[in-house]
C-alpha cells in the first residue's frame, strides 16, 4: 500500500533546499562589505545545499502531483529541521560557536522567531554571522514555504494549501483571494513592506544601515535578535518606539493590511481577534505601568517602558530596554500571562494564539449556559461567523497537547538542578517563541548553562511551538507511518 506521494515530497523538499541555499548567498555578499573571510563558509555551504536540493529535486520524475495533509505535515516538518540543521554550520565550521549543539540552538531560536541565545557576548560575532542571525528570523516569520509559494508555481497545485496550513500560525487558515499562490504572494509583499517602512523609519532615528537592517528583520519577524548585548535600551525613546509599533504590527494578523489595501473595510470589523489582542496588549500595559511606576522617573517613562516590554513579550518578539526581571512580581506574571496568549493568527507571532483564548473562552460560556438552560441551542460565533465543531475540537486537543509537551519538556529540563521559575519560564518562552524567560534566562542572562539534553528539548519545543504543534508530533506517530 503507497503511504505518502514519495515524489512530490521529494520535488519540494529539494526546490526548498535550492532555494535556501540561495538565500545563503546574502551573507556571504555582507562577508565581502566587510571584508570578513567567515563569508566562505556560507558560499561553499549555500552551494552544497543547492546542488543536493536539485539533484533530491529532478533526479527522478514524479508520477503524480496530488498532496494532502500528510505530505504537507511531512514536508513541513522535514524542510524546518532540514533548514536547522543546514544553517547551523556556518556557526559551527567557522569556529564562531564552537559546539554544533549550541550553533543549532541559535539558528534554530532564529528561524523559529523565538530570540533565545546562548551567546554570552552578542558582539564577538562576525557582522555576516550576526547578519544571518536576524536574516534566519525573517526568513522563519512568514515561512520559507509561503515564500517559495508567492515566487514558484509548485507542484500540487490547489493541494498547496496543506503546506500553508502546516506552515502558517492558526487554527483556521484560508485564501485572501481565488488562487493560493496570490494569497502567498500578497502576504509576503505586506511582510516586504513592513520591513522596508520600518527600515526607513530607523534611518530616521539615525541608526546605522546594518543595525537598521538587521533589526527590522527581527521586529517584522518578531524574532528578538539584536547585535549587542545591551538590547534596545542603548538606542533613543524615538527608535524605541517604532520598533515597539512594528512589533505590534509584526503580531497583527496579516488579514487586516489585506482588507485595508483592498479598502474592505467592514471585512475589518470581522476581525474580532484583533481587537481583543489590541484590548489586552492596552489593559496589560495600563496595568503593569501603575505597578512599576516607582521605578521611573515619571509616568511617562513608565509607560513607554511597560508598551515596549508588555509589546515585545506578547508578540514574542524579546527586545528588552530594561530588566524587567527586577519589576514586581504582579507585573511578571502579567507578562508570564501574555507569554503565553501570544499574538493574532496568520502573524508572524508566537504563543497560544488570542483565537484560541478567545474561542475557548466562547466555548466555556456556552457550555455554563447550557448547564443553566439544556435547552437553549447556542453556537460559538466568531466575527459573525459560526466556528464548526472540528475545529473546537482541533483546539481542544491543540491545548492538551500543548498543555502535556509544556509539562514534559519542563521535567526534563529540571534534571539541569535549576530553579523551578527558570525551568519553567525557560520553556513557555521557547515554546511560545518569545526567547528571554526570567531568573537564569532573563533579559540580562543566556541559555548556555543547560545541559545538551536540555537545548536539544528546548529545539524540539521552538520547532513545535512555530509549526504549532502538529507537523513536528506526526513524525513520532506510528500511524503516520502505515496508515493511508
Amino acid at each position: 500500500m503507497k503511504i505518502m506521494n514519495k515524489g512530490i515530497i521529494r520535488y519540494i523538499i529539494g526546490i526548498s533546499m535550492m532555494i535556501y541555499g540561495g538565500f545563503m548567498l546574502i551573507p556571504y555578499i555582507v562577508s565581502l562589505i566587510y571584508g570578513e573571510a567567515q563569508g566562505v563558509y556560507f558560499l561553499n555551504i549555500g552551494a552544497a545545499s543547492f546542488t543536493v536540493g536539485a539533484i533530491i529535486a529532478y533526479c527522478k520524475k514524479y508520477d503524480n502531483n496530488n498532496m494532502f495533509s500528510k505530505e504537507g505535515l511531512f514536508i513541513v516538518a522535514i524542510c524546518w529541521i532540514i533548514f536547522s540543521l543546514i544553517g547551523a554550520l556556518p556557526f559551527y565550521l567557522s569556529g564562531e560557536i564552537p559546539d554544533y549543539i549550541d550553533a543549532l540552538f541559535e539558528i534554530c531560536s532564529g528561524f523559529t522567531t523565538t530570540g533565545a541565545t546562548i551567546l554570552p557576548v552578542v558582539e564577538n560575532l562576525s557582522k555576516c554571522m550576526l547578519f544571518w542571525r536576524c536574516f534566519s528570523i525573517w526568513l522563519g516569520g512568514m515561512g520559507i514555504l509561503v515564500f517559495i509559494m508567492a515566487i514558484l508555481p509548485l507542484a500540487g497545485g490547489q493541494h498547496n494549501m496543506h503546506l500553508m496550513k502546516a506552515e502558517s500560525t492558526g487554527p483556521m487558515v484560508g485564501k485572501l483571494v481565488p488562487k493560493l499562490k496570490n494569497t502567498a504572494s500578497l502576504l509576503y509583499t505586506s511582510y516586504f513592506l513592513l520591513t522596508i517602512l520600518e527600515f526607513v523609519f530607523l534611518l530616521i532615528g539615525k541608526m546605522s544601515v546594518f543595525d537598521a537592517l538587521t533589526l527590522s528583520f527581527s521586529t517584522i519577524g518578531t524574532g528578538g535578535f539584536t547585535n549587542a548585548n545591551a538590547g534596545i535600551g542603548v538606542y533613543s525613546n524615538y527608535i524605541q518606539n517604532v520598533i515597539a509599533i512594528f512589533m505590534v504590527l509584526g503580531g497583527t494578523n496579516f488579514s487586516l493590511y489585506f482588507y485595508v489595501v483592498a479598502k474592505k473595510f467592514k471585512d475589518i470589523l470581522h476581525l474580532e481577534e484583533v481587537f481583543w489582542y489590541i484590548g489586552i496588549l492596552a489593559v496589560s500595559t495600563l496595568f503593569v505601568s501603575v505597578n512599576v511606576l516607582g521605578g521611573f522617573a515619571s509616568y511617562s517613562d513608565s509607560l513607554h517602558h511597560s508598551f515596549f516590554q508588555v509589546s515585545s513579550i506578547m508578540t514574542s518578539t524579546g527586545f528588552t530596554t530594561v530588566d524587567y526581571d527586577l519589576w514586581p512580581e504582579f507585573s511578571k506574571t502579567i507578562l508570564v500571562i501574555v507569554m503565553c496568549i501570544g499574538a493574532c493568527a496568520g502573524s508572524t507571532g508566537g504563543g497560544f494564539k488570542v483565537i484560541r483564548v478567545l474561542v475557548l473562552t466562547k466555548h466555556a460560556l456556552n457550555s455554563m449556559s447550557k448547564v443553566l438552560h439544556p435547552r437553549n441551542v447556542k453556537t460559538v460565533l466568531l466575527g459573525g461567523k459560526r466556528i464548526e465543531d472540528k475545529t473546537l475540537a482541533s483546539i481542544g486537543s491543540y491545548l492538551f497537547l500543548y498543555i502535556c509537551i509544556f509539562i514534559l519538556s519542563v521535567l526534563i529540563i529540571s534534571l539541569d538542578g535549576f530553579d523551578f521559575f527558570t525551568n519553567f519560564s525557560s520553556v513557555a518562552a521557547t515554546f511560545n517563541n518569545t526567547g528571554p524567560g526570567f531568573n537564569l534566562v532573563g533579559p540580562t542572562m543566556n541559555y548556555a548553562n543547560f545541559s545538551h539534553l536540555s537545548k536539544v528539548v528546548l529545539v524540539i519545543d521552538m520547532l513545535a511551538g512555530r509549526l504549532e504543534i502538529f507537523p513536528i508530533l506526526v513524525l513520532f506517530s506510528p500511524s503516520f507511518w502505515t496508515k493511508r
